[in-house]
């Protein structure tokens, strides 16, 4: 048998690629990584994991209580009601007492949060918005025809408070920046929905303390006043700085 002769090229050994250089790269890639990318994640990965908790309540609130500010007052009162078992309950007129009048304790939407906050503070906005919209009824939004004053219900209607904040009130910027936002600020939203809602501006928990938090009474949660990172959500149309000295709360 004769044999077949073979065109082609000259057969050759495979080379094996060296190892080394690939480890290298994969070394200066993980030590870049390590030492560029790694804090900012390790500080991400933290803050994620730093939740409000009993134990940083607690932190907050003492902080907030050794200041003489005002809004930092405000802002451990609102606080202290997230500790509230409260119920979102805005399907129901109650009569009330007047002034100092309250619905059920276990019940509440998001003025009654920021009114009972002031209270805590001697400041009743039930008695304050109904001697302002008794003189000045006019003035106050005409949703429900009415045509008196209602000491049961107007304290607790979004627009009626963000009215009084407006004629008595520090009105500042509806920024969305987070740094022009103080402790015990009112926040007033209106919701994709469209309909108004308030709410009190805290600092954040543990590694989120420098941070500008809310507290709210929204109807999507079922339990009650929540503290949360949702200051710049919606669409922000109120922002004011109320405080005890800014009107007359005598009798």
């Amino acid at each position: 048998m004769n044999p077949i002769e073979y065109i082609g090229p000259v057969p050759t050994k495979k080379r094996k690629k060296p190892v080394m250089g690939g480890w290298i790269i994969l070394t200066l890639a993980g030590l870049f990584v390590t030492y560029f990318a790694w804090p900012a994640f390790a500080d991400y990965i933290k803050k994620e994991q730093d939740s409000p908790t009993p134990d940083k309540l607690s932190v907050t609130l003492n902080e907030l209580r050794s200041t003489s500010q005002y809004g930092d007052k405000l802002a451990a009162a609102a606080l202290e009601r997230t500790l509230a078992d409260v119920v979102y309950d805005g399907s129901v007129y109650n009569n009330i007492g007047y002034p100092g009048g309250d619905i059920p304790s276990d019940r509440g939407i998001s003025t009654d949060l920021v009114v009972r906050a002031y209270r805590s503070l001697n400041t009743d906005l039930q008695k304050l918005v109904h001697e302002d919209m008794r003189e000045n009824f006019h003035l106050y939004p005409q949703l429900w025809n009415l045509r008196k004053t209602d000491t049961n219900i107007d304290h607790r209607r979004v627009q009626n408070i963000q009215r009084f904040f407006e004629r008595h009130a520090a009105i500042l910027e509806n920024s969305r920046v987070t740094e022009d936002y103080s402790h015990g600020d009112i926040v007033v939203w209106r919701l994709p929905s469209g309909r108004p809602h308030i709410g009190i501006v805290v600092p954040g928990p543990g590694s989120h303390s420098a941070e500008k938090w809310v507290v709210h009474n929204h109807s999507s949660s079922p339990n009650g006043p929540e503290w949360n990172n949702e200051l710049l959500n919606y669409t922000i149309i109120g922002h004011f700085r109320f405080q005890k000295s800014t009107i007359d709360t005598s009798e």
